[in-house]
């Protein structure tokens, strides 16, 4: 939020320069993200001086341009000019050589000394566009005739100067969204070491109904929506430029000015935080107003030109006839203020905070008025804007208020009441702050102290501070305001660490990311918050099992996601639209379910994605796939290393996966597969795309029943033998090995399978296994005649378990 620091002078007389200033700002909760400088006139007119033309020729080569000598008081000057109403004896605004100047859209550009059609120009004599002072580019800008020749241009034209401070609010600080309630804040900042300072809000006092011929009737249908509307007539107005002062405060916090009735309306609301919108009133039919909702896709056209769909919850604002504005939210096309309105009706209402939000998000709308609504605005000030707002309008658009000012208010806000117990407020904040300051800080933030008792004070909390309702919201204002740096703290810090199943999650999981990682995998973070649509690509995961947000920040981020997938296959393909094409991925998340109604599940996964290859290629190696096998290559080393060896395969059933297998160890602990393809189409993916789910919830089951041996590493060496085997086409690699680690379980360590031969050379339904291995005895160097009787015994097996011929 960009605020004016001249504009908040005008609520406190301060002195001061706002670098004083921006730290307290920022520790009472109204952080300065920070400051810039704003001139009236970009640039500040510098290098601009007043200039005397004392002869003004054709020139010679041209039929448009003039070639004029310009007295700037230290020298004349020869400027070349296009400008049909230069002549002699005017004074002019002259830039000279090396001045800025802004062009329309702010961009800088210097004046040179040039050459225009074979005549020397030095200079520019100026329109007042060119200056930033208007907008009419007609011809050049001609000064008053009194004016001294030399004088800055700057000395004759008042510039004003401001400092805007960017403000990064918070959410519950809505009364903080005002010039208003920035100054009161200060205000009260300023008063911990200073006395009190005069809060001046803008007079009122000169308001008076001039007419009464111009009533328009409000009728409120839904006062739970709309709880108070309030409206005035104007008449005989002329729309046209608002005066400059309304318009730098505008243009200050980056608001074009538009016309003096709408920069009135945004005045005020930025000044004191209530949004206003003025109608047209020669086109509200039935001299009524009506405030109420309307049926399911009844069409209505913004100001912008958009025709949107209603909801039947979207509070309208209507005549006898037709919707005029989105309530709170965005004025109808035909009901808004023209260059040929003379008659306007003045809003200002309190709506619904909840209403509007879901009004806006679902059209799409982020307004200024919108965002103060949403957050709940003060109900107390909205016959107070009205009369600024329309005093505001007489001053600068002329006319006459021509109505009384109507205000339905079916039931009043309240005052919040808290008792604020002074032990609580001794036992949050850690030391003990006077009372007398605590209801002087309370006073300055303009909270009432009803009573006072020796255990606490009785408190009336204004409505505009709709986050303070209870006593640690008391104690938050008053700790804000004293000095979070004024509370002395221990120089001793205790803390107690309890163990913890989050803890030994945790642990687990960096355990198994720093493998991924250093197996050429990065992990990724998505959002757990998903498109609904991406729950309408596979039956398995049902539109009707997920949890729908209720006010949904966009279409995109409707719902929560029911598999990390989704998020995996947008990072693919967002990679892959940057031309990175190996990618190996990974994710710890949460699925989000509702089996039953309001009965919702959380599960734990990682989730692991492979496109590609393993990496580049180079000059000594090619680059190999990371293809299903890899993947699973991986998931089985992330179970090993948790302990979990006994492991299951079957076929997957997951159906967004082509292919693939389930894993299992007593509960299924993983799916691996391929991505179908028309699933990965619908993120734009073309290339094949591998997919591991581990469910993390079930590993860390088995993971709190394992108990993994440690024991120490052998010091005597190991030894190794082969066998080359010739074996039935029907006999596998995993039958061998068993047989051989059933056959000696004390000293074989490992069998592999380093190669096999099919071929012509050997007999018809035949193969040739060759195997190596490894034998150690952790207690003693085995002897040859130890390993001689231990192979032959294992060959024997062999041979006679699965007919194995030694080659």
């Amino acid at each position: 939020m960009k605020v004016s620091y001249n504009w908040i002078k005008q609520f406190i007389n301060i002195p001061e320069a706002l670098e004083d200033h921006t730290a307290l700002l920022t520790s009472l909760g109204l952080e300065v993200e920070g400051v810039e400088n704003f001139e009236s006139v970009k640039g500040g007119l510098e290098g601009i001086v007043v200039g005397y033309v004392a002869s003004c020729e054709q020139h010679s080569n041209a039929d448009k341009l003039q070639v004029a000598q310009v007295n700037i008081g230290t020298e004349t000057l020869q400027i070349v000019c296009g400008a049909p109403n230069v002549a002699a004896g005017q004074k002019v605004a002259v830039a000279t050589i090396g001045t800025t100047l802004y062009d329309e859209k702010g961009e800088p550009w210097k004046i040179k000394k040039g050459k225009i059609r074979g005549e020397e120009s030095h200079g520019m004599i100026c329109a007042e566009d060119e200056l930033g002072l208007g907008t009419s580019h007609a011809g050049i800008l001609v000064l008053d005739a009194a004016l001294e020749i030399g004088t800055p241009l700057k000395d004759v034209i008042s510039i004003e100067n401001d400092q805007v401070i960017e403000i990064g609010l918070t959410p519950n600080r809505s009364d903080a969204m005002s010039h208003m309630g920035v100054a009161r804040d200060l205000r009260a900042g300023l008063a911990i070491n200073a006395d009190a300072l005069e809060f001046i809000t803008p007079s009122v006092s000169g308001f008076h109904v001039d007419s009464r011929s111009s009533r328009v009737n409000i009728e409120v249908e839904n006062t739970e929506l709309a709880p108070r509307y309030c409206g005035v007539t104007l008449t005989g107005i002329k729309v046209k430029e608002s005066p400059e002062w309304i318009k730098n405060r505008l243009k200050a916090i980056g608001i074009a000015p538009k016309n003096n009735i709408v920069d009135v309306t945004n005045y005020v609301m930025h000044e004191l935080g209530q949004p206003l919108h003025a109608f047209d009133l020669n086109k509200i039919s039935g001299n009524k107003i009506i405030v109420k909702t309307l049926a399911k896709d009844t069409l209505f056209t913004t100001l912008d030109g958009v025709e949107h769909r209603l909801h039947e919850e979207d509070l309208m604002i209507c005549d006898t006839e037709k919707p005029l504005c989105i309530a709170g939210v965005y004025g109808g096309a035909n009901s808004g203020v023209t260059d040929g309105t003379t008659s306007i009706f003045l809003e200002s209402a309190y709506f619904n905070s909840v209403s509007v939000r879901k009004t806006a998000k679902r059209h799409h709308f982020n307004t200024d008025a919108s965002f103060r609504f949403e957050r709940g605005i003060d109900p107390n000030i909205t016959e107070y804007a009205l009369k600024r707002a329309a005093l505001l309008i007489k001053e600068t658009a002329g006319g006459e208020i021509s109505s009384d000012i109507t205000d339905v208010y079916a039931q009043k806000i309240e005052d919040q009441q808290v008792f604020l117990p002074f032990a609580k407020v001794d036992s949050l904040i850690g030391q003990e702050i006077p009372r007398e300051e605590i209801k002087s800080i309370l006073r300055t933030l303009d909270i009432n102290v009803n009573n006072v008792t020796e255990s606490g004070l009785g408190l009336t909390i204004p409505a505009y501070r709709n986050d303070v309702t209870r006593p640690v919201d008391v104690i938050e204002e008053i700790l804000r305001v004293y000095g979070y740096d004024r509370i002395e703290s221990s120089s001793k810090l205790n803390a107690t660490v309890a163990k913890s199943s989050k803890l030994e999650n945790n642990r687990l999981q960096n355990i198994v990311a720093q493998q991924l990682v250093g197996q050429g995998f990065v992990e990724m973070m998505a959002n757990s918050l998903t498109s609904e649509k991406n729950h309408t690509l596979t039956e398995q995961i049902s539109p009707k099992n997920q949890v729908s947000m209720l006010n949904p920040l966009s279409s995109d981020l409707a719902v929560m996601r029911q598999s990390l997938i989704y998020g995996g296959l947008e990072a693919i393909a967002h990679n892959l639209n940057r031309k990175q094409e190996n990618l190996r991925l990974f994710e710890f998340g949460n699925s989000y379910h509702q089996y039953q109604e309001r009965q919702f599940t959380e599960n734990k996964h990682l989730s692991i994605l492979t496109a590609g290859n393993t990496g580049n290629p180079s000059w000594n190696s090619t680059s190999q796939p990371a293809d299903f096998f890899y993947l699973k290559g991986a998931v089985v080393e992330v179970l090993k290393r948790l302990g979990i060896q006994t492991i299951n395969e079957k076929p997957t059933k997951l159906d967004f996966l082509s292919e693939g297998i389930a894993l299992s160890s007593g509960a299924k602990i993983a799916d691996i597969g391929v991505v179908k393809k028309k699933v990965a189409k619908n993120f734009g993916i073309e290339v094949t795309v591998h997919f591991a789910n581990i469910y993390w919830g079930e590993i860390l089951k088995l993971v709190s029943k394992k108990h993994i041996p440690v024991t120490e590493i052998p010091k005597y060496p190991e030894v190794s033998r082969d066998f080359a085997l010739l074996v039935d086409d029907s006999v596998s690699f995993k039958e061998l090995r068993e047989i051989a680690l059933n056959t000696e379980k004390k000293l074989l360590k490992s069998v592999q399978l380093f190669d096999v031969y099919e071929g012509s050379k050997l007999p018809k339904g035949k193969k040739s296994y060759a195997l190596h291995f490894t034998l150690q005895d952790p207690t003693k160097t085995l002897t040859d005649k130890q390993i001689d009787k231990t192979m032959n015994k294992i060959q024997q097996q062999i041979e006679n378990q699965a007919g194995a011929v030694l080659r």
